[in-house]
């Protein structure tokens, strides 16, 4: 893959979901490039989730392509496709998906478990987590379980673990929707500082205009996509 080349695209894409009453996703042309932080903007419905479980090769189209870091998604197998998103795609869910009782250590550590070439990037593995948490605003929190932290610490625990082993993209799916204003603008500027650190990717979708002036480039699902949905 040349570094001139996106690391996303999307083209020609169409995507249904299967049932009665069904909804139809399709993209005629989408890219990221390496290094580029963009918002994806939408309302709920506008089929953010689509797209992004079809960038993480969750879902499969079915027609066009899909491509990260130069990979056409369509031509893995579902395990190969599980190997590559660990290898490649640090993810930050809404819900943070953290072990509640797990340790923080194991929650950071956890992707490097089923990706032997992130964990090959990482030294000693404690001594990296501690340094993202301390670069994140956390105190020393390995050993606290994930469950005892406070929504705005879990959050960082969340992109900590996205980024440990750093993986070439980072999707984030409306990570700051449950902080206030204050902490959005805190948790934002510690995310763009990491994501500029490890020289990452970043694709993050929010229904949030305001948070547009920290990307590179803001785009609107309507911009890209067409939906249609069928009636039972």
């Amino acid at each position: 893959m040349s570094p001139k080349d996106p690391i996303i695209n999307v083209e020609d894409v169409r995507f249904r979901w299967p049932g009665r009453a069904s909804f139809a996703l399709s993209v005629p042309g989408f890219s990221v490039a390496r290094g580029e932080t963009v918002l994806l903007l939408g309302e709920s419905g506008s089929g953010k989730s689509t797209l992004l479980s079809l960038i993480c090769g969750t879902i499969t189209a079915n027609a066009g392509q899909v491509s990260v870091a130069g990979k056409d998604l369509s031509k893995l197998s579902g395990g190969q496709r599980d190997k590559f998103r660990a290898d490649h795609i640090g993810m930050i869910f809404q819900q943070f998906n953290l072990l509640p009782f797990g340790s923080v250590f194991d929650n950071i550590a956890l992707p490097l478990r089923f990706s032997p070439e992130r964990r090959s990037r990482v030294g000693d593995v404690r001594e990296d987590a501690r340094t993202l948490c301390s670069a994140l605003g956390l105190p020393d929190v390995l050993t606290e379980k994930a469950s005892t932290l406070s929504v705005g610490q879990q959050q960082r625990v969340a992109v900590a673990r996205a980024l440990i082993g750093r993986p070439p993209v980072i999707v984030a799916d409306e990570p700051t929707s449950a902080l206030d204003e204050a902490s959005q603008s805190t948790f934002l500027d510690l995310l763009f500082e990491q994501v500029k650190a490890h020289d990452t990717t970043l694709l993050m979708v929010s229904h949030d205009p305001r948070l547009g002036a920290r990307f590179d480039r803001v785009v609107s699902l309507r911009d890209i996509t067409q939906i249609e949905r069928r009636a039972a």
